[in-house]
């Protein structure tokens, strides 16, 4: 009787605990979205306590009031060129401006309207850059920028590709932005040059695999109207244009007049020497006549000063920086020699008017501030900006022949 009784308690439990079970119901989860809002207000409230008040940034600009401006693109007489594309946050201008006369010139020779990819060009230039780069042992400029003949070098060299056959853009993506992919090669290339690790083949493909990532890899081949091509054979014939056809033209008082000379900038990172430098005047005479004349042209210099109004579209040279008639070759490479003339944008020169003001060209713009005013893509320069700011231009030679003859041998 005792046995019974003590086993009770051991009984009981095994009929609870099977009875737990038996009511027992099997959870479930799911992913969800962590949030915390009152950590939110935590932050704000911090954020708000610890702001500092800063004064608004103030930028000097040119007072417009009063002067006869150009207000749309229809105003000018132009040259046929495909729509303005921004370039992002990137520095292809120089690509961009190039590319887009090349276009005008497959137009104005053959009567073909081609979308040509500026990023197959953007990426062979890189590859170039950090060949040169390793060859020199760090003693060669690698930045984002370059020069006009850099297209004309690299088509010569990987040919061209229209723009639908390479973008360098991913699913999805709107706008460029190489500011991880330059900041990764140029780490890359300071950690060569620190560990003497001067292998071109080792670099050249570490720097390819970065713009792989970030651009894509560009095509060997492509399809053209039920064709297939190499870029090089797409260049010959389709895009027709000959690269050795194309003159760069410079004005400044540190070479000497109707010589062959190199343009002294970072950009002209291989140093370059095929500018044919020339008087301010001519310099001037030339471009005018060549746009007139139906030619397009990509032109070179700086965009940083009070008269160059974004909102307005507009670029010109306010009297109380230089009057008029004080633009000339000291004026102009007194501002180059102590760096607030630099180069910093390239653009294309796609149309002109004559108001009495003087000429105003139509230029084609591929940065950001060419979209704050009422014609998206597009700036009007007043040519003293031109004659002060602008230091070289690209052309096709036959707008040139006056020039060329002059030159010395």
């Amino acid at each position: 009787m005792k046995k019974s009784l003590r086993m009770l308690p051991v009984a009981m439990l095994l009929i609870l605990s099977a009875s737990v079970s038996f009511a027992q119901t099997r959870d479930t989860g799911k992913l969800m979205e962590y949030e915390n809002p009152f950590y939110k207000t935590i932050e704000k409230a911090i954020a708000e306590f610890e702001k500092k008040e800063q004064a608004p940034k103030l930028k000097f600009k040119m007072d417009f009031t009063g002067h006869d401006l150009p207000k749309t693109t229809a105003e000018f007489t132009q040259v046929w060129h495909n729509d303005p594309v921004a370039q992002g946050n990137s520095g292809m201008c120089w690509c961009y401006a190039t590319t887009s006369l090349m276009e005008s010139e497959c137009y104005r020779l053959h009567q073909k309207k081609i979308k040509l990819s500026e990023l197959h060009t953007v990426y062979w230039e890189y590859v170039e850059k950090a060949r040169r780069f390793v060859r020199e042992q760090g003693d060669s400029e690698f930045g984002q920028g370059s020069q006009a003949n850099a297209v004309l070098r690299i088509w010569k060299q990987y040919g061209c590709v229209p723009a639908e056959a390479y973008t360098g853009m991913k699913e999805g993506q709107v706008h460029h932005n190489h500011s991880k992919m330059f900041a990764q090669m140029q780490t890359y290339l300071q950690s060569v040059k620190r560990d003497n690790a001067w292998n071109e083949k080792v670099v050249l493909d570490t720097i390819k695999s970065i713009l792989n990532h970030h651009i894509g890899e560009p095509p060997k081949k492509i399809q053209y109207q039920g064709r297939t091509m190499t870029p090089r054979q797409f260049l010959a014939n389709e895009v027709k244009v000959k690269p050795d056809d194309y003159i760069d033209v410079l004005s400044l008082m540190t070479a000497s007049y109707w010589q062959k000379a190199e343009y002294t900038c970072p950009d002209n990172w291989w140093h370059s020497k095929r500018y044919n430098n020339v008087p301010l005047d001519d310099f001037m005479t030339t471009l005018k006549r060549a746009v007139k004349d139906g030619y397009s042209l990509m032109i070179g210099g700086d965009v940083s000063e009070s008269g160059y109004f974004s909102f307005k579209d507009v670029a010109m040279v306010p009297s109380y920086d230089i009057p008029s008639a004080y633009i000339d070759e000291h004026a102009r490479q007194f501002r180059f020699s102590n760096n607030t003339t630099t180069d910093d944008h390239a653009i294309h020169v796609v149309g002109t008017q004559e108001r009495d003001n003087g000429t105003w060209f139509l230029i084609k713009d591929s940065g950001s501030g060419a979209r704050n005013g009422a014609n998206p893509g597009y700036y009007f320069y007043h040519e003293d900006y031109l004659k002060l700011k602008m230091m070289y231009f690209v052309v096709h030679k036959s707008a040139v022949k006056g020039l060329l003859t002059r030159m010395k041998k």
